[in-house]
């Protein structure tokens, strides 16, 4: 194909994709314009694309269309693609993903509108209601609804280019509605779709942090969002979420429930965890000190978390030093580090009685313990009872 031949085949901005159809390509497949294509990318050279379509039918496709803000080509060799049929020349075929990098004329545009083919845009500004969008030389307008899926500051989209569809043309080409929404939503469709047949519940999923809420954080999976409630962070309690989770922050969860009718996923990054419980009754050994911190208060007691996801408790008749107390806030409070003594662990209750360490009944019995280990087994105050017996004697 001649560079001469490419210039030519869109030398009118006012020419309609069926003008330009009436070139000579009687050898290849009739494609409709605005028909979308799925094609093989069959090599890549320079500045093109070249596509085959099936049969004895090939095509080309700029390779600008492809390529990402770094200047690589997304695409290779082999790959397939889809297209839309913009036009053909000598018995070489146009395809584009998109319309709006050159000229773009209201016959153009027109049929980019009946066909449904999307046109690339620049986002020029903020204007009342939305933004005004350029499709190559001509002004069009985005509703602020129709941009992106959720609501984000104009700063995220001004000066940068999108895909449209044309949802309304008018008045000769000079009033264009365009929605960026639109196509979003059947990419997403797309997606979900896919992502239906692979994902299943209880399997391991990875997905990135897209925002962080006090209740829990939502997590892109390649195309739809999933929820980690705050109560599966972490096998521990979370007190901030933000102290866990950061927007962008890649992660590792297993999914705990699909529901693909109200479209809602549920993730646990808990369920990746070990469960402490199952080696506890081997590491903590009754009798056995340990530090703890008091995370929550009961009437009855206090629960001290030993480490994240296993807690034990210390019940209110063990708080008091053996003075009788009405609640255990009159002597501990939430946050409080102390020393614990490991009572009784039942794995399969998932409980462990606790006992305060340090107490004075403890520490008596330490004093006691540590006198009557020192004494000399011979040592009697009293003396034996020959001793005595000798003594009375002699006197």
């Amino acid at each position: 194909m001649q560079q001469n031949d490419k210039e030519n085949i869109i030398t009118d901005n006012e020419e309609s994709f069926e003008d330009l159809l009436k070139g000579n390509y009687a050898n290849n497949e009739y494609f409709e314009p605005g028909q979308l294509v799925e094609a093989q990318v069959v090599k890549i050279s320079g500045e093109w694309i070249f596509l085959h379509t099936g049969g004895k039918s090939e095509g080309y496709l700029e390779a600008s269309e492809m390529t990402d803000d770094k200047g690589k080509i997304s695409v290779k060799e082999g790959d397939f693609i889809n297209a839309y049929f913009l036009s053909a020349n000598n018995g070489e075929m146009h395809f584009t993903t998109k319309i709006g990098s050159g000229k773009t004329g209201q016959k153009i545009l027109q049929s980019a509108y009946d066909n449904d083919i999307p046109v690339e845009g620049f986002v020029n500004k903020e204007i009342k209601g939305g933004y005004e969008i350029t499709i190559g030389t001509t002004r069009a307008f985005c509703p602020y609804s129709q941009i992106g899926l959720e609501r984000v500051e104009p700063e995220k989209y001004i000066g940068k280019k999108f895909n449209f569809k044309i949802t309304e043309i008018g008045e000769n080409g000079r009033n264009i509605i365009l929605s960026n929404r639109i196509i979003l939503e059947e990419e997403r469709k797309i997606k979900v779709n896919i992502l239906k047949e692979s994902l299943k519940q209880s399997m391991r999923v990875k997905g990135t942090i897209k925002s962080v809420q006090d209740f829990g954080a939502f997590v892109d999976l390649g195309g739809v969002h999933a929820l980690i409630p705050i109560s599966e962070i972490s096998r521990g309690r979370v007190e901030n979420i933000h102290d866990y989770l950061k927007v962008g922050q890649e992660i590792e969860a297993v999914i705990l429930n699909l529901d693909w009718d109200k479209e809602k996923i549920s993730l646990s990054i808990k369920e990746t965890l070990q469960d402490p419980w199952k080696e506890a009754d081997q590491k903590y050994v009754a009798g056995s000190k340990y530090p703890g911190k008091i995370v929550r208060i009961t009437n009855f007691g206090a629960f001290v978390t030993l480490e994240p996801g296993l807690d034990g408790l210390l019940h209110i008749s063990d708080l008091g030093g053996g003075t009788k107390i009405k609640h255990p806030r009159e002597v501990v409070k939430e946050g409080d580090s102390l020393e614990v003594i490991i009572g009784q662990v039942d794995i399969n209750q998932k409980r462990i009685s606790l006992k305060l360490a340090n107490t004075k009944k403890e520490n008596e019995d330490e004093n006691y313990d540590q006198f009557m280990g020192k004494r000399n087994d011979s040592y009697n105050p009293f003396g034996n009872i020959g001793n005595l017996i000798k003594k009375k004697d002699t006197n």
